[in-house]
């Protein structure tokens, strides 16, 4: 499956942005969805992730309660909404398939998107 993120840019500590990932060819509806982020210098790090279905999510604890993800399987799409946003939250955006019916740390994804940049200044 090809992955295509889009809507990353810069914005303000404290405002909103949402970005997403667009899939192709194979069916969206088998794979488990997860974003990831890598700050500066740092190492990518697990974001969010939900399952097949939408009805199943997780998140980082960094970014619980802020950050929502959510998938339109119509549209072969997953969405990352990111709500009060911090300059920790400066990093690359990347979108992943796992072809699980949920999202296992223990197994790398299977697809990776090119990444989107989202750099929040204070």
């Amino acid at each position: 499956v090809q992955l295509q993120a889009c809507g990353g840019g810069l914005v303000q500590a404290g405002n909103s942005l949402r970005i997403s990932c667009a899939a192709s060819g194979r069916t969206f509806s088998n794979y488990a969805m997860v974003w990831f982020r890598q700050p500066p210098g740092k190492e990518r790090d697990f974001v969010a992730a939900t399952s097949r279905t939408g009805s199943i999510t997780s998140y980082s604890d960094s970014v619980k309660g802020r950050f929502t993800i959510s998938r339109d399987n119509a549209k072969n799409t997953v969405y990352l909404q990111m709500n009060s946003l911090i300059p920790e939250d400066t990093a690359v955006y990347y979108c992943a398939a796992q072809s699980t019916s949920v999202y296992y740390t223990s197994r790398e994804p299977d697809y990776w998107g090119q990444g989107t940049q989202v750099t929040v200044s204070s």
